[in-house]
Parts: C-alpha cells; structure tokens; sequence
C-alpha cells in the first residue's frame, strides 16, 4: 500500500464522526467466513476504529488485539490505522484544552504542577525554578533541605486528571530508572509522595540537552557525534542488561553535564546522562506499561515495529533510536520529519531516509553505514546489541576497520530479500495459491499434449487459457472476499495479476492478427509473468525476486527447446505460487492457533 494510498485510508477512518454505519465492536466476532453484504472493508475498519476509540474513552484503554483477533485478515492494516489514529489525534489536538490544565490530585488548590511563583516549599523541597514539561510530567529544580543538595523534582502533571495508566508509568519510570547505576544515566535519590502528589528525586544535570546543543550549534563535527553516542550507547547497554528497555531515546531526552563552552558544538569532555524512563519496559516481563496496541514514543526516533504499536519489542528499538540520534547529531535533523506526527509515521513505515553525506558531506563514509545499519527497518538488519554499536563506534574513532563495509553482499541480498511491512497479507492467500498453483500446472500440462499431438487451432488454446484463467480469477476472488475483507494492496497485485492475465490471453490474439503458428509467442508467457512477480518484489517480498529471474530463464528455455517448454514453464509457475502459498499458509495457521490459546487462557483465566 503506498503513502497516497495509505493516508488516504487514514483520512477516511478519521473522517467525518457522524457517519452512520454498522458498528462491530472489537471482540465481537462475526461467523469466519462470512460474506461482506452490508459493509465494505474501509466501512469496516472505520467501524472498528471507532470503536476502539469509544474503548478508549469510556475505560481509559483499547484492545487492538482483541479487534485483530476477531478479524484476523484487518490485522496488520487496523494496527497501522490505529497507530496513526492516535497521532492524528496528538497531532489535531487544541494547545490549552483539556487535559492541559494544571492542577494537583483530588483538589482544586494550586498546587507545584500549576504555573506559580517560584521559590515554593513542598515538603522537605524547595523548588527553585521548572527545568521542563513533557507530556506527562514537569521537572524542577530543587533544594533538598534535610541533605542541603540540589536536585531535579519531577511530578505527574494535571495529576488530578491523571488516569490510572498514567500513575503507572509514573511508578514505572522509577521503578526502571532506580535500578539502573551508570555514570550515563541520570541517578535517582528517591521515590516518594508528599501531600497526595508522588514525586521522583534524582540528580540534577545542569547542563544543556542534545536537542538544545543540535538548535544552537547545528550539527555537530562527525568525530565528536560519534563519541557522545558511543557513551549514549554503553549507558543503554547498561539499562539492556538489567532488563529494562528505554523505548523513548532522543536528543531531548539525553542531557549534557555542565561546563564551559568554547567555540560551536558542547562543551570539552562533557558527559552525556540519558534521563526520562517514562516509557521504560522490562525485557523480562510480558506485561506492558502501556495500553494494549498502544503507540508510545516520539515518532521521528522510534522504529516500524514500535510506529505500529507492537509490544514485542528488543534491544533493537533503542539501537535504532540511536541512530535516529547519531543521524540527528550529523545533519542537524532527525531521519524522519515532516509537518505533523501522522505523516512523520508514515514516514517511518515507508520511507528509507536521507543519507547523512547527502546532508553534510564532512561525515565519514564509514560513520554513514553505522548511522545506516541502526535505522534499517527489519530489526534483524541492525546491530543486535547497543554494545556492538558502540564497539562499531570506538573502532571508527580509533581509526580500525568497522564491522558494517560498503557494499558487501551479505547486507546487499539481506536487504533486497527482505518483505515488507504489506507482507502479512499473504497469509489471506496462501490456501489459494496453492490451488492456483495446480491450476496453471494442470493448463500448461494439458498445452504440451495438445503441441504434441499437433493441435494447431488457435481458437482451442485461447478457450483452454482464456476459459481457464478467466473462470479460475473469478472462483478465487471470490473464495478470498468470503474469507474476510479485502486490502487496498491486495487489489493492487490483483490488478497486476489481471493485466499480466490479459496479456498472455492476449498473445493467442496477437499470433492470429500476425498470421503466425499458433504457439509461435509463447516464450513472452515467463516475460509477463516475470514481471508481475517483479511487482510483487517490490510491493510484498524481496523474495520473489528469484522468482523474477527463473522466469526470464525459462523464456530462454522455452525459445531453445519449444518441445518441452510449456511443460518447463508449468513446473517454474506452479513452485513460484505453490511454495510461498504453503509458507504463508503455515504461517497463517500459527497466528490462528496462537490466537486461539491466548483466548482459551483468557477465558480460563
């Protein structure tokens, strides 16, 4: 599905609210395979969007994944939807309405979150001046009386208002961060309440953040960026090894120590802490902090899989925030950015971003791949380790070879041969293309025998492929709208299938119009069907590029040896459906049996 597809799907799932349409409630499963009468798939996901947002309201949290289980053939669009739902909504929401008042818990009187005068005593505090608002808390600068330090307060704001998710990653933040001692990652003191409103203590970093570093220096030199990141990198690692994930690193969110600076870019020798575990999560545990198919994280720096609100999440996520850092660090902007978080996602999902020389050419070749190779989209294609990306980092700067080279075959055939994010559709068809399979092997069966048998009619061949194909794309279309609805990118490889479908009926045209033996054009059959399985390279797989090339090689075989070569090109078309189809079939077949024990464990729980 691309951009112009997906955003315009988008803008009508969050379109017009007074739309009256049939609404199917998530976890309200209609019969499998019925037939969509009343409802077409965009009214559908319209209606389950909807109505995960009615959830949201009325409890405080959606369960996308109860909606993917009842309409497992929306799953992978509805999650992607979902996610820019709620960015559409960060993104139109009023500055200064709702939830941006500031006010304490269970009480109408100012209180430390509101905008009042500083100095201000709360507790064993006094708070000096507000250092920063995120969108869940307010920090300050504070003077600890009992042990005469300074140190930053930070405090749920609109506390009052704060749901119970919030509270929870209030207590999670602290949780995660006070068990985590590195010289790179802000310390906390303590964790504590004072007049109904919990606090966190931790160190005070008085220096700037590499966000505000990056706005009033601009990119930083290539060999400085790497070092603050090769520092960024062991103090994650750390985080990584104690079993928590920080899942929102960027500049703004990594501070500097105070020192005195000369010249552009941060002062000598400082030292960079990471700060904000707000959207921390244990590696070792399988609850989220979140809500269920939440999106969390700031949309320029976090990954595909984080963008669609997978909870699966690994080390990988913060190595790619890294390098959305790094990148950050070189260039001046960060890899993804656009006019508002909606199509900054899409962005994420479907974009591969600049290269770093192509924006400031003083980066080092070397530097570019690390940078590179954090942002890949499959996790697998990045550094596994925040470590090993610091090992990278130290080795460019020590002047050694790094382990990522230009061009090497391994990331050239790993990146062509990757699927992309429409890939899961496939499960839709994978039963169907085995059948299709058969299909074709069973017509270019029956074209060899009647070549050997010297049939020489035209009109009998344009029957059996036009009668053949025709019949045999209508009983399937048909068989995959029972199953579910349908895609916007499945229509597009149907079309693509339909055309390269006409085409090669059309070649039995083209023979009688020339005057030529019938058959005489029948090498251009693997020419078109190669082509539409480049299409699907590009759109679902890179996988099916082998099978683009045993198609232009059985062309060549069928030119050579016309005696054998429908049969050849039978065999090549019937592995080139059948084997995907059962993998995807498989694949498929996993997923509903997963889903079934999670609903049996559910209801036995």
């Amino acid at each position: 599905m691309g951009r112009a597809g997906f955003a315009a799907r988008r803008r009508r799932a969050l379109g017009d609210a007074s739309r009256q349409t049939r609404l199917v409630a998530p976890g309200m499963r209609p019969p499998y395979n019925a037939p969509m009468t009343t409802a077409t798939r965009d009214e559908l996901l319209c209606d389950l969007l909807a109505g995960l947002g009615d959830q949201l309201r009325r409890v405080g949290t959606a369960d996308v994944n109860a909606a993917v289980r009842a309409h497992p053939a929306l799953g992978g669009e509805l999650r992607e939807l979902w996610a820019v739902a709620q960015f559409a909504e960060m993104a139109r929401r009023p500055v200064g309405s709702g939830t941006d008042a500031r006010t304490l818990p269970n009480s109408t009187r100012p209180g430390p979150a509101d905008d009042i005068a500083l100095p201000r005593d709360f507790g064993d505090f006094v708070l000096l001046s507000e250092l920063g608002r995120g969108g869940m808390g307010v920090v300050y600068k504070a003077r600890q009386k009992s042990l005469g330090r300074t140190v930053a307060l930070k405090m749920v704001r609109e506390a009052h208002l704060a749901s119970e998710a919030d509270r929870a990653r209030f207590r999670a933040e602290a949780e995660a961060a006070a068990r985590l001692h590195h010289p790179n990652i802000v310390t906390i003191h303590e964790v504590g309440t004072h007049d109904g409103q919990a606090y966190i203590c931790m160190e005070c970093v008085d220096g700037e953040t590499l966000a505000e570093l990056v706005i009033a220096a601009g990119p930083l030199p290539p060999r400085e960026a790497a070092r603050l990141v090769t520092v960024v990198a062991r103090g994650v690692q750390h985080a990584h090894e104690n079993g928590v994930l920080h899942r929102d690193l960027k500049p703004s969110n990594v501070l500097l120590t105070a020192a005195d600076r000369s010249g552009d870019g941060p002062p000598p020798g400082a030292t960079p802490k990471i700060s904000d575990f707000g959207l921390a999560k244990r590696i070792d545990r399988t609850e989220s902090l979140t809500r269920t198919g939440a999106v969390v994280g700031t949309p320029s720096y976090m990954p595909p899989e984080q963008a669609t609100g997978r909870k699966d999440l690994t080390a990988t996520a913060d190595v790619y925030a890294l390098g959305a850092i790094l990148y950050e660090l070189l260039t001046g902007r960060p890899p993804f950015r656009a006019s508002n978080p909606v199509d900054t996602l899409l962005m994420v999902l479907e974009q591969e971003p600049v290269r770093p020389r192509s924006l400031n050419p003083s980066v080092d070749r070397d530097l570019e791949l690390i940078c590179l190779k954090c942002l890949q989209k499959p996790p697998e294609l990045r550094y596994q380790t925040a470590a090993a990306l610091a090992g990278d980092l130290d080795a460019f700067l020590a002047g050694e070879p790094v382990s990522v080279q230009p061009g090497s075959l391994g990331s050239f055939v790993a990146r062509l041969l990757r699927e992309t994010h429409h890939a899961p559709i496939l499960e839709n068809w994978g039963l169907l293309w085995m059948w299709h399979a058969l299909v074709l092997f069973v017509l270019c069966t029956a074209t060899q025998v009647m070549a050997w048998a010297d049939v020489t009619s035209h009109l009998i061949y344009l029957g059996v492929w036009g009668t053949g194909l025709m019949a045999w794309g209508v009983i399937g279309w048909r068989l995959r709208r029972r199953d579910g609805p349908v895609m916007f990118v499945e229509r597009q490889i149907a079309h693509a299938w339909a055309g390269g479908t006409t085409a090669s009926v059309g070649l039995f045209v083209i023979e009688v119009a020339q005057g030529l033996p019938s058959l005489t054009l029948s090498p251009v059959l693997p020419v078109i069907a190669g082509i539409v399985f480049l299409f699907k390279a590009g759109t679902l797989s890179g996988h099916f590029y082998v099978w683009v090339l045993a198609y232009y090689a059985t062309a060549v075989v069928m030119g050579v040896l016309p005696q054998v070569g429908h049969l050849v090109f039978g065999v090549v078309s019937a592995l080139s459906f059948f084997i995907p189809g059962l993998k995807y079939y498989r694949q498929r077949k996993r997923g509903e049996l997963s889903a079934r024990t999670l609903i049996e464990a559910g209801a036995g729980g």
